[in-house]
């Protein structure tokens, strides 16, 4: 299916958001995820269901300086 991941499109076959997360690459468990504008929980990630044109935020902390 089709989404929008940080603003990129993407194609996934994950049905929920933890599985497409993986399947994009983002294993890290110092993530926070938001799904069409709305915070989701890592601990809610893997029921919560992911349908065609959903929009997904992901946040990682970054090093450096």
């Amino acid at each position: 299916m089709k989404i929008l991941v940080n603003s990129e499109p993407h194609d996934v076959t994950g049905p929920t958001l933890a599985l497409a997360l993986v399947e994009l690459g983002y294993t890290s468990a110092a993530l926070a995820t938001a799904l069409n504008g709305q915070f989701v929980s890592r601990d809610a990630r893997a029921s919560q269901p992911l349908e065609a044109g959903d929009r997904i935020e992901v946040l990682a902390p970054m090093q450096g300086g």
